[in-house]
């Protein structure tokens, strides 16, 4: 864990590649990035850290918008001393709305993967409520099922495989869940109906909407304010895939990322 920052932090690339900071979502981690900076990135360096609460980060309190930008500021401070090209996804996504709007100093680009931000109280509330219901799994094929019917159904088994070998660690009576801190995940549900924050007008966006998630992630309310924030600043893309975009269409999203560098 890097001192500076409580985020444990994966780093991908050479050191004097441009930078990308990647932002997981809500019950992923940093190493989700991998494949896609080894294989598809080589040259670039991706910053892509555990947000608290997940994989090897602190789960220490509080649990909000403010505190994760702050946590990615002390990253970025230690990291470079330039405007990044942030990409994120999801719940990684609404922290980087965070980002941009508290910090617009420290954000030259933004690459939204299927965000979401100010979602329907009601939802949050059932998924919230389902986490509590059942936290963890008899055992790791248990935890492939469940991915498999959240959005994982169309990505490449490999990195499936990734996944649960980096993602899943013992929990009580020989089960296993996800590195996650539990009470932070929850609490991060709770943030997502919380009203979206917009970019700075002069900021270029990427925004991918992944039109296979139904209710859809990006609310018709975030993308047309989005629109009429963004103008000619905002390109907006309709992806015929499910929510982990990255994950799914790998080769796009890479080159995505490169134009945005």
């Amino acid at each position: 864990m890097d001192a500076v920052s409580a985020l444990h932090v994966h780093r991908f690339g050479p050191a004097d590649g441009p930078v990308v900071l990647a932002l997981h979502g809500v019950v992923g981690h940093g190493k989700r990035w991998e494949a896609i900076a080894t294989e598809h990135l080589p040259d670039v360096r991706i910053i892509a850290p555990d947000l608290r609460g997940h994989g090897r980060s602190t789960g220490l309190p509080p649990w909000n918008f403010e505190t994760i930008v702050a946590d990615l500021a002390g990253v970025l401070a230690a990291e470079t001393d330039e405007p990044v090209v942030v990409v994120a996804h999801s719940f990684g996504g609404a922290c980087a709305l965070h980002l941009a709007d508290s910090h617009p100093e420290l954000v030259r680009k933004l690459v939204l993967l299927d965000s979401a931000i100010a979602l329907e109280p009601e939802l949050l509330m059932d998924v919230a409520l389902s986490s509590l219901a059942s936290p963890d799994y008899v055992d790791v094929e248990h935890a492939r099922r469940d991915k498999m019917a959240t959005g994982w159904s169309e990505v490449d088994p490999r990195l499936l495989d990734a996944e649960l070998a980096e993602h899943l660690m013992p929990t009580a009576d020989g089960r296993v869940g996800w590195r996650i801190s539990l009470p932070a995940v929850n609490s991060y549900w709770g943030q997502l109906a919380r009203h979206y924050v917009l970019p700075p007008r002069d900021l270029p966006t990427v925004l991918v909407q992944a039109m296979k998630v139904v209710p859809p992630f990006v609310t018709p309310e975030f993308r047309a304010a989005l629109i009429e924030r963004l103008g000619d600043n905002l390109t907006l893309l309709e992806w015929d895939c499910d929510h982990m975009v990255a994950q799914i269409r790998p080769a796009e999203t890479a080159a995505l990322i490169r134009s945005a560098l």
